[in-house]
């Protein structure tokens, strides 16, 4: 087991004024029954974002030993809010188009005997910012616009910006991690084709991002809770790139685990200048 970082929320001091909501990226809380709720903790990174925007200090950050996430647990949690977090809990699992927890969650019900909620269209309901609304992208792979040069994007989830992806999202499940630095994709030609196909992929920019531990542990996640395959790192020429591979490094020795590490640098004008197992 390792320790992780959830919110909790006190209800008694909660005044349901919603502060606390736009500043969760992850859309994790609602407002339900005049209370804060904390509808899904997969999508909590325990940053605590929302901590400082609550006027009643009912918010704080809880670290505890914790399994990977188990659905069937939460939803014991969830049920004891009532029929309208049950609601919430299962229309933000949707929205974020995790079949697999909802899946299960819907199993915890119906064996309880507790009737299922009507979901209506998660696009109606998203309480989040649309810009890191979690999505499975299925782009066209239909060969005529490969004979015409045409290629089709190789994006296989949203969102991917380090601060933003929760590493107990089943898409990174046993996945072929690539972790790349914001330029890459701009200077490479054939990013898609050569590098991100088959893949998931989560961006950084180690100079301009801020609060780098957070990425050295949500890499460290990715590696022991998500059990990543393989990790590879592009990153540009440029020195401050560099910072990108040293948290990888560390993620990994902190991690304690050992498995394929691929370093690969872009020069600013496209061409790969290194590529190398480490």
């Amino acid at each position: 087991m390792a320790k992780r970082k959830i919110i909790t929320i006190d209800k008694d001091r909660c005044n349901g004024c919603g502060e606390c909501i736009p500043n969760c990226p992850e859309g994790a809380i609602q407002i339900i029954d005049s209370k804060a709720y904390l509808v899904s903790d997969l999508f909590c990174d325990g940053l605590g974002a929302c901590l400082g925007h609550c006027p009643q200090a009912a918010i704080k950050i809880e670290e505890r030993e914790a399994q990977a996430y188990d659905e069937a647990k939460v939803m014991e949690n969830i049920i004891k809010g009532g029929e309208n977090v049950i609601k919430a809990h299962l229309k933000h699992l949707k929205e974020h188009n995790e079949k697999e927890y909802l899946s299960q969650a819907i199993d915890v019900l119906i064996k309880k005997g507790i009737k299922l909620p009507n979901l209506g269209n998660p696009d109606a309901v998203h309480t989040g910012c649309p810009g890191v609304k979690a999505m499975n992208i299925t782009g066209s792979k239909d060969i005529e616009n490969i004979e015409q040069g045409k290629r089709s994007s190789q994006l296989s989830h949203w969102p991917i910006q380090l601060h933003l992806v929760s590493p107990q999202a089943s898409y990174f499940k046993g996945a072929d991690l690539l972790i790349s630095a914001d330029c890459v994709a701009y200077t490479l030609a054939d990013f898609h084709k050569d590098y991100l196909k088959g893949k998931s992929l989560v961006i950084a920019c180690p100079k301009l991002d801020s609060s780098l531990d957070v990425y050295k542990e949500k890499i460290r996640s990715l590696i022991s809770e998500a059990k990543i395959r393989s990790l590879t790192i592009i990153i540009m020429e440029v020195p401050c790139c560099a910072g990108l591979l040293n948290l990888c490094k560390e993620a990994l020795s902190s991690a304690n685990k050992k498995m394929p590490l691929r370093h690969i640098v872009i020069s600013i004008n496209g061409k790969i200048i290194k590529d190398k197992k480490i």
